[in-house]
């Protein structure tokens, strides 16, 4: 019982952070909002235009041929592929949005290889 009420801690302080952070950061069409969520198995990262609702580029990495983990490794590939797939979108400059996780480990890997890769943010 006590796990339980931990876990609703953790959740509810990233709930918060990711609330502060998404009042701060909209996407354009030209500079998109870049979001990542991450879960035990996989990383989901989205490319959104807020003004008009899109989404523009998108990547799950449970859906590729080759899975890709969800850890620091996993992250620099999913960057590399990810960055791949916004060049093709013409799109060069975002706005990171961290989704209310700390930026370190996984997420701070994939924004340093979006940004090694030729994408501003």
């Amino acid at each position: 019982m006590r796990r339980s009420k931990a876990l609703a801690k953790r959740d509810l302080r990233r709930l918060k952070r990711k609330r502060k952070i998404r009042g701060r950061i909209s996407g354009t069409a030209e500079m998109p909002r870049v979001t990542i969520y991450k879960s035990n198995r996989f990383l989901i990262v989205q490319a959104i235009d807020d003004t008009n609702g899109n989404t523009l580029v998108f990547l799950h990495t449970g859906h590729l041929e080759e899975k890709i983990p969800s850890n620091i490794e996993g992250a620099k590939k999913a960057a590399a592929l990810f960055a791949e797939k916004l060049k093709a979108a013409n799109i060069e400059k975002v706005a990171f949005d961290r989704n209310g996780y700390k930026y370190h480990g996984v997420v701070a890997a994939f924004a340093d290889n979006l940004r090694e890769n030729g994408i501003k943010l």
